[in-house]
C-alpha cells in the first residue's frame, strides 16, 4: 500500500453521504507530488480517499486507474467535480479550489455529490472548521 497514512473522513453534508471513512491527507510537499503513485486499484476502493491540501488541480500521470476528483474551496463547499479522470490525464486547474479530493471512481455519482454540496473532513483531533 502506499505511504500515506489514514488520518481522517470526509462527508457530503448536503447529501449526508461518507465519501471516504479511511481518508489520507496529503497536505506536505512531497506528500502532494506523490499524491497516489504508487497506489493500486485495490487499495483505492470505495470508502478511501486522498484530500490534497493545498490544491488547484491534479493529474494522474503514471497511474493505472481512474479516479474522481473533486474540487473544494476554502469554505469546503464543491466547486466543480471531474467524474471518471483516467490514468494519464491533466484534470482542470480551478483557481478557486484550495483542495482537492481524489476519490475512487463513481464515488461522486454514487454519492450524488455536486457543485454546491457542502463537505466536511473529520480528523482526529474533530471537525475542520470551513472559513468564513
Amino acid at each position: 500500500m502506499a505511504v500515506l497514512s489514514i488520518q481522517g473522513q470526509a462527508f457530503n453534508l448536503t447529501r449526508q453521504a461518507y465519501l471516504a471513512k479511511s481518508l489520507a491527507i496529503a497536505d506536505t510537499h512531497w506528500t502532494r507530488l506523490r499524491g497516489l503513485l504508487g497506489w493500486r486499484a485495490d487499495d483505492f476502493r470505495s470508502g478511501t480517499g486522498l484530500w490534497i491540501v493545498p490544491c488547484h488541480g491534479v493529474h494522474t500521470l503514471g497511474m493505472g486507474f481512474p479516479i474522481d476528483v473533486v474540487y473544494l474551496d476554502r469554505t469546503m463547499t464543491v466547486v466543480h467535480v471531474e467524474p471518471e479522470l483516467k490514468p494519464w490525464r491533466f484534470a482542470p486547474v480551478r483557481r478557486q479550489a484550495t483542495s482537492v479530493l481524489e476519490l475512487p471512481c463513481h464515488s461522486a455519482a454514487e454519492t450524488r455529490t455536486a457543485v454546491g454540496d457542502k463537505i466536511e473532513i473529520t480528523l482526529p483531533r474533530g471537525p475542520l472548521p470551513a472559513s468564513a
